[in-house]
């Protein structure tokens, strides 16, 4: 079933204020298009054929069930394996040096999970690093229900694992089965057990953990926020990050605009000094 109606600039500005207010996501008028094509998907599932009703029909909900769905639909989970390499290669040399100096707690958030390619990809670079595994743990969270399940499943096709090294697909993914003639690869327990997955709204701080963690890698989600959402995120993981832990964020994104206490190590990575 189609819209019937096009989607009017005041109907626009209540679910634009509605998702700002629920996850802190800014959607500017340029945004119109985007929020209309994903908006219809949730209408067409639902069999609403009208803005204004599906609206409605997202406030009358108390279960907030199509809340966290129109949420996940308006969600951008672009990711990767490896994606934007050289942080992890920081992250590795960092960890090293911090596990030949003795160190053997690790603390590790990962702030937007998505499907769980971030996270799994900060665990393998853990793994390879960190010489004892026992006390190493990564929070990874997301707005979205439906890609946490995901994630937490750790399965992937193959080509969703292009680029890992061949030698590290053998060390670390099981094959398991094939699904419409694709080889399905699951992450080996050692590595999904160093990864907790945990629901998160980043535009409501403070945060419940207590800290005090290494590394935060918050990459390409604060440029949804608008200065005043971001400020507040920005604060909460400097009173978590540990003096001498890393934040680490999009290429894309920068602390420009801020006022943080953050000292840039070089664009995109930040150390707590």
């Amino acid at each position: 079933m189609q819209a019937h109606a096009d989607l009017d600039k005041k109907t626009f500005r209540r679910f634009a204020d509605l998702i700002y207010q629920e996850a802190g996501i800014h959607l500017a008028e340029h945004k119109h298009a985007l929020v209309s094509a994903r908006l219809g998907k949730r209408m067409r599932a639902l069999k609403i054929s009208d803005y204004d009703a599906y609206y409605d029909y997202v406030h009358r909900d108390d279960s907030r069930t199509e809340l966290s769905a129109l949420l996940d639909a308006i969600s951008t989970n672009v990711t990767y394996f490896y994606r934007e390499p050289d942080h992890f290669e920081t992250l590795g040399a960092v960890v090293k040096q911090w596990a030949d100096s003795g160190q053997r707690r690790f603390r590790v958030w990962c702030a937007a999970a998505s499907t769980g390619e971030e996270p799994y990809t900060l665990a393998l670079t853990l793994a390879e690093n960190i010489p004892d595994l026992r006390d190493v743990k990564i929070l990874a969270t997301d707005i979205s229900t439906s890609v946490l399940e995901i994630a937490g499943k750790g399965e992937y096709e193959a080509k969703k694992l292009e680029k890992i090294a061949r030698k590290r697909i053998d060390r670390y993914f099981s094959p398991i089965a094939e699904r419409s003639g694709a080889r399905v690869y699951r992450v080996k327990r050692e590595i999904r057990d160093m990864v907790h997955f945990a629901w998160l709204n980043l535009s409501t701080p403070p945060f419940p953990m207590k800290g005090p963690l290494d590394v935060i890698f918050c990459r390409n989600v604060m440029i949804y926020f608008d200065n005043e959402v971001r400020q507040r995120l920005v604060n909460d993981m400097y009173r978590l990050l540990r003096p001498g832990g890393y934040l680490m964020v999009g290429h894309a994104e920068s602390l420009s605009g801020l006022a943080s206490q953050f000292k840039p190590v070089r664009p995109s990575v930040y150390i707590k000094k």
